[in-house]
C-alpha cells in the first residue's frame, strides 16, 4: 500500500527529519506539508502549502490523504505566553486533526510528550494530554501517540536543553538514568514514518524506551 502523508510542524527539528524520512520511503507516494515558510526542499513527492496555520478551514480541501502527522510544537520562551503556546500546541493541531478526519484521513500520528496528561498540574503536560484526548475523540481508524522524553535536536540553539542532554548522556555512560536517555529526532522520525504501516487499528501509545525498541 502506498501512503499520502500530511504534516504540520515540518520546519521543526522532528518535522524536518520526518519529511526527509518520508521522501526517501518508497511506501509514501506523496508528502504534503503545511508551513508558515518554505522548507527549502525540492522533491517530486513533496507538495508545499505556505499558509496561516491558525486558519486551516480556509484550505480544508487540501487536507486530504491517508496519514496525518502532527509534529507542531513550541516552547513557552519562544511563544512568549501560555496563551500563544496553547494556540500553537493545542488549537492548531486540534483543528487540523478535525478537518483531516472529516476528509476521511484514516490514521493520525501525534508527537506528544512523556508525562502528558489532561489531569496534570503542569501546564505543558496538561496541554499535551488534552490534545491527546481531543484527537482520540475524533474517531480515527488508527491513532499512534508518541510520548518521547528529552529530544536531541541536531544544531539546537536551546542552551538549557543542550546542557541537560550533556549531563544526562554523561550519566548514561556511567550506567545511570538509562531510561532517560535523549532521543535523537532522526530516530523519532524513522519510528513516526513506520507507525502507520502497522495494520493494527485503534490507539497505540509509544513511550521512551518503546520508541527506541
Amino acid at each position: 500500500m502506498k501512503f499520502k502523508a500530511l504534516i504540520i510542524g515540518a520546519t521543526g527539528a522532528t518535522g524536518e527529519d520526518l519529511v526527509d524520512e518520508l521522501l526517501a520511503d518508497q511506501d509514501y507516494e506523496k508528502v504534503t506539508v503545511f508551513v508558515r515558510k518554505s522548507t527549502g526542499k525540492q522533491n517530486a513527492k513533496l507538495v508545499e502549502h505556505i499558509v496561516d496555520l491558525s486558519k486551516p478551514e480556509e484550505y480544508a480541501d487540501q487536507i486530504t490523504g491517508d496519514v496525518f502527522f502532527s509534529c507542531l510544537g513550541t516552547t513557552l520562551k519562544a511563544a512568549g505566553s501560555k496563551q500563544t503556546q496553547w494556540k500553537i500546541d493545542f488549537e492548531i493541531p486540534a483543528k487540523f486533526a478535525a478537518i483531516a478526519k472529516q476528509n476521511n484521513v484514516s490514521s493520525c500520528v501525534l508527537v506528544s510528550a512523556y508525562g502528558a496528561s489532561a489531569d496534570s498540574r503542569i501546564f505543558y503536560s496538561r496541554m499535551k494530554g488534552e490534545l491527546e484526548n481531543r484527537i482520540l475523540g475524533l474517531g480515527f481508524r488508527q491513532v499512534v501517540i508518541f510520548k518521547p522524553g528529552i529530544l536531541k535536536r541536531q544544531g539546537s540553539d536551546r542552551i538549557g536543553e543542550k546542557v541537560a542532554i550533556r549531563v544526562i548522556e554523561f550519566l548514561n555512560r556511567l550506567g545511570m538514568f538509562k531510561s532517560q536517555r535523549p532521543l535523537p529526532t532522526s530516530i523519532l522520525a524513522q519510528k513516526l514514518a513506520e507507525a502507520p504501516k502497522s495494520a493494527q487499528k485503534g490507539v497505540i501509545y509509544l513511550e521512551k524506551d518503546e520508541i527506541f525498541r
